[in-house]
């Protein structure tokens, strides 16, 4: 079963913004040695949104291979399109990742009965566990408790949901609605304690990406019931997680993975550096957790 600490991964880029395998690679190993327990590839972190589709399977099949089976893979695979979603999808299925993390369709604003249909259709037609990703900060779009649960109970490779609504009372409100096999993910790096608390199994992390060892803990100290460990590492990571959201997501946690020398932080445009007001915040915060 999935669960712990599942770093939502950047996408290291050259100076050219081409794909840095090398780069890749090392994140990779450094994350399984740091003890990250899955990573996620391809999503919103890692800029998922300016990749090919070429380029988001190249990404898939080269986290695969370089994973080899010693954690899982969770593929980023949505779309605003249930067509193109799918073809995501089949192809993680293909390539051997673990898991199809499916972002709820952005821009198009369905309706919940468009919801269904767009994540039932990929279901029934690849057999892979699925997670939904609600994040309607990004999408405009929130599946509700209802849906969920009518998907979790119409379609058995609909396995859980990364939530990052930030609204708690939904977050529980779905819980009510289904059995303790379902696995909730915080996608929101403040609310995981609150999130595990509820039932969930884990968080898909932005933090990740910079405190691996510290967000495992976080998860793993809850999970063998040590609440006081956990409340501990939660609080000592917020100023933290709030520094690499003072700009949009992944913008301060690429620059501090530049910071840190793990990585070259470019981007891709619309993104862009960040200004030299919250570069200097962030650089702070960073000299006072010891990574630069």
């Amino acid at each position: 079963m999935l669960k712990g600490s599942v770093v939502a991964l950047v996408t290291p880029f050259d100076k050219e913004e081409q794909i840095d395998e090398g780069k890749l690679t090392f994140l990779i190993n450094w994350h399984i040695e740091n003890g990250t327990d899955a990573i996620l590839v391809c999503g919103t972190t890692g800029e998922s949104a300016t990749l090919t589709h070429a380029e988001h399977r190249k990404l898939i099949d080269f986290t695969v291979e370089e994973v080899k089976h010693r954690i899982p893979v969770v593929a980023g695979c949505g779309s605003n399109s249930t067509q193109e979603a799918l073809e995501l999808v089949r192809h993680a299925k293909r390539t051997g990742a673990d898991y199809a993390l499916v972002i709820t369709p952005y821009y198009n604003k369905p309706t919940q009965e468009g919801l269904y249909q767009h994540f039932k259709t990929i279901a029934d037609e690849v057999n892979i566990p699925i997670i939904i990703y609600n994040v309607p900060s990004r999408t405009g779009s929130n599946i509700l408790p209802a849906t969920v649960a009518r998907l979790y109970q119409d379609c058995k490779n609909i396995i859980g949901i990364k939530e990052a609504s930030g609204n708690l009372d939904q977050i529980t409100k779905l819980m009510t609605l289904v059995d303790d096999k379902f696995l909730l993910f915080s996608g929101s790096d403040e609310l995981t304690l609150p999130i595990l608390s509820l039932g969930g199994a884990g968080a898909v992390s932005v933090i990740a990406n910079i405190l691996p060892k510290q967000n495992h803990d976080l998860i793993a100290s809850y999970l063998k019931g040590d609440l006081n460990q956990a409340r501990e590492l939660q609080l000592q990571m917020y100023e933290m997680i709030k520094a690499l959201f003072i700009e949009t997501n992944p913008i301060p946690v690429k620059t501090s993975l530049g910071l840190m020398g793990l990585i070259e932080p470019n981007m891709r445009l619309p993104l862009y550096e960040m200004s030299e007001d919250n570069l200097v915040k962030l650089k702070e915060v960073l000299k006072k957790y010891k990574l630069i």
